[in-house]
């Protein structure tokens, strides 16, 4: 019986593999989806907001994902904090002093800088002194949830900000040499990747390679780009015409470059105010985003050039880039705390996957995993 019955269902799985095989698939080409979407979400206002809440969902989706990469673009700071963890191992109330002591240089060293650190430190002696912490997992634990805190409270709005109109307009900002246009090119990519249509506007007029260095990103990431027709023609002017552009063509998204400049540099920050207004004249509330490039690398030096251009043109969120070649993500803490600006993307190595949308719980298991 147990030999005749295995043989009917041998038998009957074979039929459905025959009538699976024989049956014909018909799949839409990838190539109509993306623009299907669009066409779909440029009808009203209501179902634009859709779809940037759609692509705000998506991003943040990834940034979960990709906690790996944020894993491993902080192992120097993890590496600077695993003094915390032998630190706490043995703990006891007669060390406290000491071992709270050693935890405030550590972070100093991660660059947290004095304010938060002392604030996390006091934070720390207060709930040890009152016994609501009594052994070193809770000691640590209380210190993520301070450090998550910080990020939080000030810092929420990690996602894109684009409004309902198309196109939203981003405009990328920040000294020279801090990564902007590569940041622009990855964050291009990371969008198109998303199901945007994107176009690219070659803001920075002065750098004569600039130009070249964003038609490069333009290739590679499939995405159109709007540059200077004249030697010398002024940013603002670039940025209008590729606004323009985007809302006449139908982009999702204007992505615009601009010079990089000292912050002390009162005439060259006043050009960011007229390359603001050119792009509020074309469509109204725009730019929806100014993110502004912070080298990673210079620590806590990068608070002076976020207040400045902050001052200027109002800074909505922040790009930390060369976090993977520093044991200084300590500084992400200071910068939302300082300012309340939030982090949206932070660069965490040279590849072009490599800028990862910022996610706060993410960020604090890396540093203190």
């Amino acid at each position: 019986m147990a030999a005749a019955s295995s043989s009917s269902s041998l038998s009957l799985l074979s039929n459905s593999l025959s009538k699976l095989h024989n049956r014909q698939f018909i799949a839409l080409p990838t190539t109509l989806r993306p623009y299907s979407t669009r066409s779909k979400c440029r009808a009203t206002g209501g179902q634009q907001s859709g779809f940037f809440t759609k692509l705000g969902r998506l991003i943040k989706e990834k940034a979960k994902s990709d906690v790996e990469k944020i894993f491993s673009g902080f192992s120097k700071t993890r590496d600077n904090l695993a003094v915390i963890d032998e630190l706490l191992l043995y703990w006891n109330l007669a060390d406290t002093d000491r071992v709270l002591d050693e935890l405030e240089e550590a972070l100093l060293v991660s660059d947290f800088g004095p304010k938060i650190t002392m604030k996390i430190v006091d934070s720390l002696r207060e709930d040890i002194l009152a016994g609501k912490l009594k052994s070193g997992p809770e000691i640590k634990d209380s210190l993520k949830k301070c450090v998550l805190e910080f990020l939080t409270k000030k810092g929420s709005k990690t996602q894109l900000q684009l409004g309902f109109r198309k196109p939203a307009v981003v405009m990328i900002v920040g000294v020279n040499g801090g990564g902007k246009t590569t940041s622009l090119g990855k964050l291009a990519n990371r969008l198109t990747k998303e199901g945007s249509k994107i176009l690219l506007a070659a803001g920075d007029t002065f750098r004569a390679a600039a130009s070249d260095q964003l038609e490069i990103w333009a290739e590679r990431t499939g995405c159109e780009i709007v540059v200077a027709q004249k030697e010398k023609e002024k940013a603002s002017s670039v940025l209008s015409q590729a606004v323009k552009r985007g809302k006449q063509e139908g982009f999702d998204i204007v992505l615009c470059d601009t010079s990089g400049r000292l912050h002390t540099n009162y005439s060259l920050m006043e050009e960011l105010v007229a390359c603001k207004k050119a792009v509020s004249k074309v469509v109204s509330g725009a730019p929806n985003e100014i993110l502004l490039v912070l080298d990673g690398t210079t620590g806590l030096n990068m608070l002076p050039q976020a207040r400045e251009f902050n001052d200027v043109v109002g800074v909505t969120g922040l790009i930390l880039t060369k976090l993977d070649g520093s044991a200084r993500g300590g500084c992400v803490v200071s910068v939302v705390d300082e300012l309340g600006i939030p982090v949206k993307f932070v660069g965490v190595g040279e590849g072009v996957e490599d800028l990862q949308p910022f996610d706060a719980e993410a960020f604090v298991e890396a540093i203190f995993s």
